[in-house]
């Protein structure tokens, strides 16, 4: 499986978001996001890194 979980960094910590991501669009100053079971949501901010390794996606808020 391929999928990774979103995560928003904040305060120094990482709180999840959105497990089993599999589809991850940029829309100017939103991120559209898909699950594995249809779930979608939306987030205002920016993708702060990402880790193939540990199917893990971190976003954070614009300043």
């Amino acid at each position: 499986m391929c999928e990774a979980n979103a995560y928003v960094y904040e305060d120094g910590k990482e709180i999840l978001f959105l497990e089993g991501v599999d589809i991850l669009i940029p829309e100017g100053d939103r991120l559209f996001l898909r699950n594995l079971f249809g779930e979608q949501k939306t987030f205002e901010g920016r993708i702060r890194e990402i880790s193939l390794i540990k199917h893990k996606i971190v976003l954070e808020k614009l300043k």
